[in-house]
Protein backbone atom coordinates (compact mmCIF):
# COMPACT_ATOMS: atom_id res chain seq x y z
CA UNK A 1 0.00 0.00 0.00
CA UNK A 2 1.44 3.48 -1.31
CA UNK A 3 1.44 6.37 1.09
CA UNK A 4 -1.20 8.06 -0.90
CA UNK A 5 -3.41 4.83 -0.90
CA UNK A 6 -3.10 5.06 2.92
CA UNK A 7 -4.53 8.59 2.96
CA UNK A 8 -7.32 7.76 0.90
CA UNK A 9 -7.93 4.89 3.40
CA UNK A 10 -7.95 7.27 6.12
CA UNK A 11 -10.47 9.91 5.00
CA UNK A 12 -13.03 6.27 4.56
CA UNK A 13 -12.31 5.18 7.94
CA UNK A 14 -12.90 8.94 9.29
CA UNK A 15 -16.94 8.67 8.17
CA UNK A 16 -17.39 5.47 10.05
CA UNK A 17 -15.40 5.41 13.44
CA UNK A 18 -14.34 8.29 16.01
CA UNK A 19 -11.44 10.36 15.14
CA UNK A 20 -9.65 9.73 18.26
CA UNK A 21 -9.77 5.54 17.71
CA UNK A 22 -8.61 6.24 13.10
CA UNK A 23 -5.56 8.53 14.42
CA UNK A 24 -4.00 5.64 16.13
CA UNK A 25 -4.93 3.51 13.83
CA UNK A 26 -3.20 5.71 10.88
CA UNK A 27 -0.26 6.33 13.09
CA UNK A 28 0.49 2.59 13.34
CA UNK A 29 -0.04 1.93 10.05
CA UNK A 30 2.32 4.97 8.91
CA UNK A 31 5.11 3.71 11.41
CA UNK A 32 4.62 0.34 9.48
CA UNK A 33 6.00 1.84 6.35
CA UNK A 34 9.15 3.47 7.99
CA UNK A 35 12.37 2.40 7.55
CA UNK A 36 13.14 0.70 11.31
CA UNK A 37 17.27 -0.02 12.16
CA UNK A 38 15.71 -0.62 15.90
CA UNK A 39 15.88 -4.68 16.25
CA UNK A 40 14.73 -4.93 19.69
CA UNK A 41 11.04 -5.68 21.01
CA UNK A 42 9.26 -2.09 21.47
CA UNK A 43 8.27 -0.77 24.74
CA UNK A 44 4.67 0.85 25.25
CA UNK A 45 5.75 4.07 27.45
CA UNK A 46 2.10 4.69 27.48
CA UNK A 47 0.20 8.13 25.82
CA UNK A 48 1.15 7.12 22.16
CA UNK A 49 5.18 7.35 22.98
CA UNK A 50 7.29 4.02 22.34
CA UNK A 51 10.83 3.04 22.79
CA UNK A 52 12.79 0.47 21.10
CA UNK A 53 16.34 -0.39 21.28
CA UNK A 54 18.85 -1.92 18.41
CA UNK A 55 19.57 -4.53 21.68
CA UNK A 56 18.32 -4.92 25.55
CA UNK A 57 21.70 -6.60 26.49
CA UNK A 58 25.16 -5.24 25.47
CA UNK A 59 28.90 -5.54 25.92
CA UNK A 60 31.52 -3.58 26.51
CA UNK A 61 32.53 -1.02 23.84
CA UNK A 62 29.14 -1.27 21.84
CA UNK A 63 26.92 0.90 20.24
CA UNK A 64 23.16 1.30 20.73
CA UNK A 65 20.74 2.80 18.80
CA UNK A 66 17.50 4.15 20.54
CA UNK A 67 14.43 5.05 18.67
CA UNK A 68 11.39 6.88 20.48
CA UNK A 69 8.03 6.88 17.83
CA UNK A 70 4.75 9.04 18.92
CA UNK A 71 1.39 9.16 18.04
CA UNK A 72 1.55 12.77 18.76
CA UNK A 73 3.79 15.90 17.55
CA UNK A 74 6.99 16.76 20.27
CA UNK A 75 9.05 19.32 20.71
CA UNK A 76 11.85 17.18 21.81
CA UNK A 77 13.15 13.98 22.87
CA UNK A 78 16.29 13.32 25.51
CA UNK A 79 17.37 10.86 27.24
CA UNK A 80 20.24 10.11 29.92
CA UNK A 81 22.25 7.26 29.98
CA UNK A 82 25.71 7.18 32.46
CA UNK A 83 25.08 10.31 34.26
CA UNK A 84 25.31 12.09 30.83
CA UNK A 85 22.28 13.48 28.68
CA UNK A 86 22.02 11.56 25.40
CA UNK A 87 20.43 14.15 22.45
CA UNK A 88 18.09 12.77 19.95
CA UNK A 89 17.70 14.02 16.70
CA UNK A 90 14.26 13.61 14.75
CA UNK A 91 14.21 11.85 10.99
CA UNK A 92 13.47 13.48 8.02
CA UNK A 93 10.25 11.60 7.30
CA UNK A 94 6.71 11.09 8.15
CA UNK A 95 5.55 10.56 11.52
CA UNK A 96 7.43 11.57 15.04
CA UNK A 97 10.46 8.97 14.94
CA UNK A 98 13.42 10.45 17.28
CA UNK A 99 16.48 9.00 17.40
CA UNK A 100 20.22 8.66 19.13
CA UNK A 101 23.30 6.69 20.17
CA UNK A 102 24.17 5.48 23.27
CA UNK A 103 27.36 4.57 23.76
CA UNK A 104 28.65 1.77 26.45
CA UNK A 105 32.30 2.92 27.63
CA UNK A 106 35.39 -0.20 26.50
CA UNK A 107 35.46 -0.34 30.31
CA UNK A 108 32.35 0.24 31.66
CA UNK A 109 31.70 -2.93 34.55
CA UNK A 110 29.14 -5.31 33.84
CA UNK A 111 25.37 -4.60 35.01
CA UNK A 112 22.17 -3.23 34.89
CA UNK A 113 21.83 0.16 33.78
CA UNK A 114 18.81 2.27 32.84
CA UNK A 115 18.25 4.55 30.09
CA UNK A 116 15.53 7.00 31.12
CA UNK A 117 13.88 9.39 28.07
CA UNK A 118 12.03 12.02 28.93
CA UNK A 119 9.94 13.84 25.91
CA UNK A 120 7.79 16.95 25.82
CA UNK A 121 4.62 17.37 23.52
CA UNK A 122 3.89 20.54 21.35
CA UNK A 123 1.04 21.22 23.52
CA UNK A 124 3.09 21.30 26.52
CA UNK A 125 2.52 17.99 28.29
CA UNK A 126 5.56 16.26 29.45
CA UNK A 127 6.02 12.18 29.10
CA UNK A 128 8.61 9.49 30.33
CA UNK A 129 10.06 6.39 29.68
CA UNK A 130 12.91 4.14 31.03
CA UNK A 131 14.43 1.22 30.19
CA UNK A 132 17.17 -1.43 31.56
CA UNK A 133 20.16 -2.33 29.51
CA UNK A 134 22.23 -4.92 30.61
CA UNK A 135 26.07 -4.66 29.87
CA UNK A 136 27.95 -7.87 29.47
CA UNK A 137 31.73 -8.03 29.91
CA UNK A 138 33.79 -8.27 26.27
CA UNK A 139 35.40 -10.82 25.29
CA UNK A 140 38.73 -9.34 24.54
CA UNK A 141 42.17 -11.12 23.94
CA UNK A 142 45.33 -9.94 24.78
CA UNK A 143 48.29 -9.46 22.71
CA UNK A 144 52.23 -9.11 22.81
CA UNK A 145 53.57 -6.58 20.50
CA UNK A 146 57.33 -4.83 20.34
CA UNK A 147 57.43 -1.15 20.10
CA UNK A 148 59.89 1.67 20.80
CA UNK A 149 61.17 1.68 24.16
CA UNK A 150 60.46 5.45 24.54
CA UNK A 151 56.34 4.86 23.91
CA UNK A 152 56.98 2.37 26.87
CA UNK A 153 58.92 4.02 29.10
CA UNK A 154 58.99 7.39 28.14
CA UNK A 155 61.25 10.58 29.76
CA UNK A 156 59.80 13.17 32.01
CA UNK A 157 59.46 15.55 29.28
CA UNK A 158 57.52 13.07 27.03
CA UNK A 159 55.11 11.87 29.99
CA UNK A 160 54.26 15.37 30.16
CA UNK A 161 53.53 15.93 26.77
CA UNK A 162 51.65 12.77 26.81
CA UNK A 163 49.98 14.09 29.56
CA UNK A 164 48.99 17.21 28.50
CA UNK A 165 47.69 15.94 25.15
CA UNK A 166 45.58 13.41 26.99
CA UNK A 167 43.83 16.44 28.86
CA UNK A 168 43.26 18.07 26.04
CA UNK A 169 41.60 15.52 24.03
CA UNK A 170 39.54 14.89 27.05
CA UNK A 171 38.09 18.29 26.97
CA UNK A 172 37.26 17.99 23.56
CA UNK A 173 35.47 14.62 23.59
CA UNK A 174 33.44 16.49 26.85
CA UNK A 175 32.08 19.31 24.61
CA UNK A 176 28.34 18.75 22.84
CA UNK A 177 28.07 20.58 19.52
CA UNK A 178 23.49 20.37 20.16
CA UNK A 179 23.15 20.16 16.09
CA UNK A 180 23.85 16.92 14.13
CA UNK A 181 26.58 18.04 11.63
CA UNK A 182 26.37 15.22 9.55
CA UNK A 183 23.64 13.39 6.50
CA UNK A 184 23.55 10.42 5.78
CA UNK A 185 25.12 6.96 6.21
CA UNK A 186 28.82 6.64 8.00
CA UNK A 187 31.51 4.89 6.33
CA UNK A 188 34.65 3.17 6.89
CA UNK A 189 37.97 5.35 6.72
CA UNK A 190 39.44 3.58 3.98
CA UNK A 191 37.98 2.22 0.50
CA UNK A 192 37.84 -1.03 -0.70
CA UNK A 193 37.64 -1.91 3.24
CA UNK A 194 34.91 -3.96 5.07
CA UNK A 195 36.11 -4.66 8.50
CA UNK A 196 39.37 -3.84 10.60
CA UNK A 197 40.46 -5.27 13.73
CA UNK A 198 41.89 -4.75 16.94
CA UNK A 199 39.40 -3.11 19.14
CA UNK A 200 38.79 -3.83 22.39
CA UNK A 201 42.63 -5.73 22.56
CA UNK A 202 44.45 -5.74 26.05
CA UNK A 203 47.91 -5.14 24.98
CA UNK A 204 51.21 -6.02 26.84
CA UNK A 205 54.26 -3.51 25.11
CA UNK A 206 57.58 -4.79 25.14
CA UNK A 207 56.46 -7.23 28.37
CA UNK A 208 54.32 -4.59 30.01
CA UNK A 209 50.71 -4.15 30.50
CA UNK A 210 49.19 -1.48 29.03
CA UNK A 211 45.28 -0.05 28.63
CA UNK A 212 43.10 -1.46 26.05
CA UNK A 213 43.07 -0.65 22.27
CA UNK A 214 40.39 2.08 21.70
CA UNK A 215 40.30 1.86 18.13
CA UNK A 216 40.17 0.08 15.34
CA UNK A 217 42.80 -0.62 12.79
CA UNK A 218 43.54 -0.97 9.37
CA UNK A 219 46.66 -1.90 7.99
CA UNK A 220 47.56 -0.58 4.97
CA UNK A 221 50.37 0.96 2.83
CA UNK A 222 51.71 3.77 3.81
CA UNK A 223 50.27 7.10 1.73
CA UNK A 224 46.78 5.11 1.34
CA UNK A 225 44.08 8.40 1.78
CA UNK A 226 42.05 8.21 4.91
CA UNK A 227 38.48 9.34 4.15
CA UNK A 228 36.10 11.13 6.74
CA UNK A 229 33.72 8.80 7.99
CA UNK A 230 31.17 11.54 7.54
CA UNK A 231 30.58 14.82 7.30
CA UNK A 232 31.79 17.25 10.63
CA UNK A 233 33.71 19.95 11.66
CA UNK A 234 38.09 19.55 12.08
CA UNK A 235 38.37 20.46 16.26
CA UNK A 236 42.15 18.71 16.24
CA UNK A 237 44.41 17.92 13.27
CA UNK A 238 48.37 17.27 14.73
CA UNK A 239 51.20 15.18 16.17
CA UNK A 240 50.43 13.74 19.24
CA UNK A 241 52.77 11.71 21.26
CA UNK A 242 51.28 8.18 21.29
CA UNK A 243 48.92 7.98 17.99
CA UNK A 244 51.38 10.73 15.74
CA UNK A 245 49.67 12.59 13.24
CA UNK A 246 46.16 12.55 14.39
CA UNK A 247 42.99 14.38 13.18
CA UNK A 248 39.98 14.45 15.05
CA UNK A 249 36.49 14.92 13.52
CA UNK A 250 33.47 16.28 15.36
CA UNK A 251 30.18 15.34 13.98
CA UNK A 252 27.94 16.39 16.38
CA UNK A 253 25.43 15.28 19.22
CA UNK A 254 28.62 13.97 21.49
CA UNK A 255 29.98 12.21 18.09
CA UNK A 256 33.66 12.13 17.10
CA UNK A 257 36.06 9.75 15.12
CA UNK A 258 39.58 10.22 15.48
CA UNK A 259 42.14 9.07 12.55
CA UNK A 260 45.83 8.16 14.11
CA UNK A 261 49.55 7.28 12.85
CA UNK A 262 49.02 9.15 9.88
CA UNK A 263 51.94 10.45 7.27
CA UNK A 264 50.62 13.54 6.24
CA UNK A 265 47.48 15.46 7.18
CA UNK A 266 45.62 17.45 4.71
CA UNK A 267 43.09 19.64 6.79
CA UNK A 268 43.25 22.40 9.45
CA UNK A 269 41.17 22.90 12.96
CA UNK A 270 37.95 24.65 11.83
CA UNK A 271 37.69 23.02 8.35
CA UNK A 272 34.28 21.70 7.51
CA UNK A 273 34.48 18.59 5.72
CA UNK A 274 31.98 16.21 3.97
CA UNK A 275 31.45 12.75 4.20
CA UNK A 276 34.65 11.13 1.78
CA UNK A 277 36.67 14.23 1.49
CA UNK A 278 40.82 13.31 2.55
CA UNK A 279 41.96 14.03 5.51
CA UNK A 280 45.56 12.65 5.62
CA UNK A 281 47.05 9.38 4.50
CA UNK A 282 47.66 6.30 6.31
CA UNK A 283 51.22 6.07 8.29
CA UNK A 284 53.25 4.98 11.27
CA UNK A 285 53.79 7.89 13.27
CA UNK A 286 53.91 7.38 16.95
CA UNK A 287 53.39 4.71 18.56
CA UNK A 288 52.94 1.24 15.91
CA UNK A 289 54.19 -1.77 15.02
CA UNK A 290 53.64 -0.83 10.99
CA UNK A 291 51.79 1.58 8.81
CA UNK A 292 47.89 1.18 9.17
CA UNK A 293 45.14 3.61 10.49
CA UNK A 294 43.55 4.12 14.00
CA UNK A 295 40.22 4.82 13.70
CA UNK A 296 38.34 5.36 17.11
CA UNK A 297 34.81 6.01 18.09
CA UNK A 298 33.92 8.36 20.68
CA UNK A 299 30.00 8.86 21.45
CA UNK A 300 29.40 10.83 24.62
CA UNK A 301 32.65 10.12 25.90
CA UNK A 302 32.27 6.23 26.10
CA UNK A 303 35.32 4.63 23.33
CA UNK A 304 33.42 2.18 21.26
CA UNK A 305 33.58 0.13 18.47
CA UNK A 306 33.84 1.94 15.20
CA UNK A 307 32.52 -0.33 13.50
CA UNK A 308 28.67 -0.42 14.93
CA UNK A 309 28.22 2.94 13.65
CA UNK A 310 28.89 2.02 10.10
CA UNK A 311 26.32 -0.91 10.89
CA UNK A 312 23.51 1.03 12.82
CA UNK A 313 23.74 4.39 10.55
CA UNK A 314 25.08 3.22 7.26
CA UNK A 315 27.22 1.31 5.20
CA UNK A 316 30.46 1.52 3.99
Amino acid sequence: MAMREIQIYYGSLLRKFPRQYISAVFCALVFSFLPIREAGAAQDCGKGLELRLSAPISTQGSLLLAGVRSAMPLAHVKGEWDSREVTFWKEDQRGEVWRALVGIDLEKPAGEYPLKITAQKQDGDPLECAASVTVKEGRFPTENLHVENQFVEPDPEQVKRAEEEGQRLREIFDRVTPERLWHGRFRIPLDGVSTGGNFGRRRILNGQPHSPHSGVDFPAPTGTPVHAAQRGRVVLAEPLFFSGNTVVVDHGLGIYTFYGHLSAISVKVGDIVDSGVVLGKVGATGRVTGPHLHWGLTVNKARVNGLQIVRLLGGK
